[in-house]
């Protein structure tokens, strides 16, 4: 028995070879069919009319006339057909026995200049390793299948260093932002420690502070496990209305107006996970916001589309925001005002990236668009039914 589906084992492994016998099989068979049609043609033809006269032409001895034999006649000429027919058939077999020999060398030829760009494609990808993703097979020659394959596992290799490269960053950016309340905690202690005369209500002040960075510490996991479960895919699914999740989380403070439009829009997936969504479009509008003092405002609206796809729209006012940093705010632990780490720390740099993931689970979309007069529109479009993968667009 064969396991694995491999085939006979007789059957050669080599693609060189399975081609070279498959030429060879066809200009067999080719041939042999050449061969009998030949054949056929030639059995099927007749080489003259039979002899029917009894009177010959000819003088035998003495001057007198020759009959000749019809039946006879005819029965020469048939042997010597027959043997034609039999030396063209015998001599046709070894020409194409010869000829299927010659075609086993010339199919080996044939099919290793083929197989010479795969040969060549082959020692490339096996060169390229997570070291260095940034080469390419980079094919020339005709567009052909060969080429098309090519260019499409460039396509895959670009995209793996995309995620390997946002991959690095995002575990550059996690250990620095980990490490930050591990290092203020530890600077604080050790001050605390190095003072002899500390009192109570510095001592208090500065547990407090330890605390605090401890609390920043335990949200920021939180944070990295959501994005982690959101990016993992949906583990239930309810239908859940967004119209009211969004209701029951409104901003209370911080914004001098909150309007409002809220329709049903019922989404088929994970409830805490809508949840989060709302709650980190909401915090960074809120956030990211004029003081209220200022007469800052946001705008809420959900709904279905003409598509019958729900959607969840933000508006809000603020600072104004450039099309660059707009398209990144869904990279982890990417800020307004730059990826660069600044003293002033302004939330995790994770909740639009869970805003993301969260959509992504859900088959849907999200944009992020700028205004003109200041502040940002995100516009959140899910899918009725199950999950796939989002698209994103900046």
């Amino acid at each position: 028995m064969n396991g694995g589906g491999r085939g006979p084992t007789w059957w050669p492994r080599s693609v060189r070879w399975r081609l070279t016998l498959l030429y060879s099989a066809l200009f067999v068979v080719a041939g042999a069919m050449l061969l009998g049609f030949t054949y056929f043609l030639a059995a099927s033809s007749r080489s003259g009319k039979a002899f029917t006269s009894t009177r010959g032409e000819g003088q035998g001895v003495g001057g007198g006339p020759v009959g000749l034999d019809p039946p006879a006649v005819n029965a020469v000429v048939e042997a010597v057909r027959s043997d034609q027919l039999h030396e063209l058939l015998v001599k046709g077999g070894v020409a194409l026995a010869v000829m299927a020999l010659l075609s086993v060398a010339l199919g080996w030829l044939v099919a290793g200049r083929v197989l010479a760009p795969l040969r060549t494609m082959t020692a490339s990808a096996r060169r390229i390793s997570a070291d260095n993703l940034h080469e390419r097979l980079d094919v020339a020659g005709p567009d052909d299948e060969l080429k098309a394959m090519a260019d499409t596992f460039d396509a895959v290799l670009a995209r793996l260093e995309g995620a390997f490269e946002a991959q690095k960053a995002f575990v550059a950016n996690a250990s620095h932002e980990l490490r930050t309340p591990l290092t203020l905690q530890q600077a604080i202690v050790d001050v605390t420690l190095a003072d002899p005369e500390a009192s109570v209500d510095s001592l208090r002040a500065a547990l407090l502070r330890v605390r605090a960075a401890g609390q920043e510490q335990e949200r920021l996991i939180d944070a990295l496990l959501t994005l982690a479960r959101s990016q993992r895919g949906l583990e239930r699914r309810e239908f859940v209305d967004l119209a009211k999740v969004v209701r029951e989380r409104l901003p209370e403070s911080g914004v001098a107006r909150v309007e409002t439009r809220l329709e049903s829009a019922p989404v088929l997936g994970d409830p805490q996970l809508i949840e989060r969504l709302v709650v980190n479009l909401t915090d960074n509008a809120v956030r990211h916001n004029l003081p209220e003092r200022e007469g800052s405002w946001v705008s809420v609206w959900t709904g279905v589309d003409a598509a019958g796809r729900p959607g969840l729209r933000i508006e809000n006012s603020g600072p104004m925001i450039s099309a660059e940093q707009a398209e990144g705010l869904f990279q982890p632990f990417r800020r307004l005002g730059g990826p660069e780490r600044v003293r002033k720390r302004d939330g995790l740099g994770l909740g639009m990236s869970i805003v993301a993931a969260v959509v992504a689970a859900h088959d849907g979309r999200v944009r992020a668009t700028t205004r003109p007069q200041g502040g940002l529109t995100v516009e959140v479009s899910l899918a009725p039914g199950g999950p796939g993968t989002a698209a994103v667009v900046g």
